[in-house]
């Protein structure tokens, strides 16, 4: 069985699941959707598929993937569900906890998938940081994700256009939500806040701190993790990760029993196995990776977020 699939959004990533969903083992590419309609027959023809208004690719499809604007998250998703139709929204689910909740009301009574595109727990560094040893016994999570400044997504701030990634990422390593929730941050060349600094503490007692700009000189992903028995360090760029705790393989010379265990990964195609999850759900019945109530979750700790910053 093979899934019929159509895409709403032909924007820069929508162009992306477009290209996927044309050639993915289990989905069938039926159509595709856009406001601009000038841009919208341009991806059609490059994915070889019709470019159709809204109701007309819904209602070619088994299942759509809504990849516009945070701000038609709502409208959107909730005109594919009412259509019975299976939906893979984009982060974040919703530009409001109200609409997400909604949304995933709806779905439920519709008996239809929904799956947020959280993208980075379908990658290959994830996968390394939940099967390093130790991780159960973290204290503290730093995450930092920067980036040049580049003119994309600036309808939504920092916290949901690129922080909201490491929420979910660390919300998932915890495994609880924050109880606490500071947060400095401020425009710099949009009108929505371009940089920010998060702390969140836990109702366990630890804590987390996660960094995002997009006006940074340079790339940078990394996460600490701090424990009881010693520290994580990746970095996500360089595709490497160092454990040190005790009874490690390469000694550490001041920490007698101590010694750092390393381990890399080869990048897989994220957002083809984020696709390939999705289908699963819809044709197989898997349970989504990310869900509704994991979009949910991390919304809720991006709002409060944002909340923090406004209140300066």
């Amino acid at each position: 069985m093979r899934l019929r699939v159509a895409v709403v959004g032909a924007g820069h990533f929508g162009r992306f699941h477009a290209l996927k969903a044309a050639r993915g083992p289990r989905t069938e590419l039926v159509g595709l959707h856009d406001a601009d309609a000038g841009r919208a027959a341009a991806v059609a023809r490059e994915v070889g598929v019709p470019a159709l208004g809204l109701a007309e690719a819904i209602a070619a499809a088994d299942a759509v993937i809504v990849a516009a604007p945070t701000r038609f998250h709502f409208d959107l998703g909730r005109a594919v569900l009412e259509a019975g139709r299976h939906l893979l929204m984009e982060k974040p689910i919703a530009a409001t906890l109200d609409q997400a909740e909604a949304l995933a009301a709806l779905a439920a009574a519709k008996g239809r998938v929904l799956q947020v595109g959280h993208i980075e727990r379908f990658s290959a560094a994830f996968r390394a940081v939940v099967e390093a040893p130790g991780r159960d016994l973290a204290l503290s999570w730093d995450a930092v994700r920067a980036a040049p400044f580049r003119p994309r997504s600036l309808d939504v701030s920092v916290v949901l256009d690129l922080m909201i990634h490491d929420i979910d990422l660390v919300l998932t390593l915890a495994g609880e939500e924050p109880e606490e929730v500071e947060a400095v941050g401020s425009r710099v060349v949009s009108d929505h806040p371009d940089f920010a600094v998060a702390r969140f503490r836990f109702p366990s007692g630890r804590a987390a701190v996660i960094t995002a700009s997009r006006v940074s000189l340079a790339m940078e992903r990394r996460l600490r993790v701090l424990g009881r028995e010693g520290e994580m360090a990746v970095d996500f760029l360089a595709r490497g990760l160092g454990v040190l705790r005790k009874g490690g393989a390469e000694s550490v010379a001041t920490m007698p029993g101590f010694g750092v265990d390393r381990a890399g990964w080869t990048d897989h195609d994220s957002l083809e196995a984020e696709q390939a999850g999705f289908a699963a759900s819809c044709l197989d019945g898997v349970t989504p990776v990310v869900d509704a109530a994991g979009g949910i979750r991390a919304l809720k700790a991006a709002l409060a977020v944002e909340r923090a910053i406004a209140a300066l």
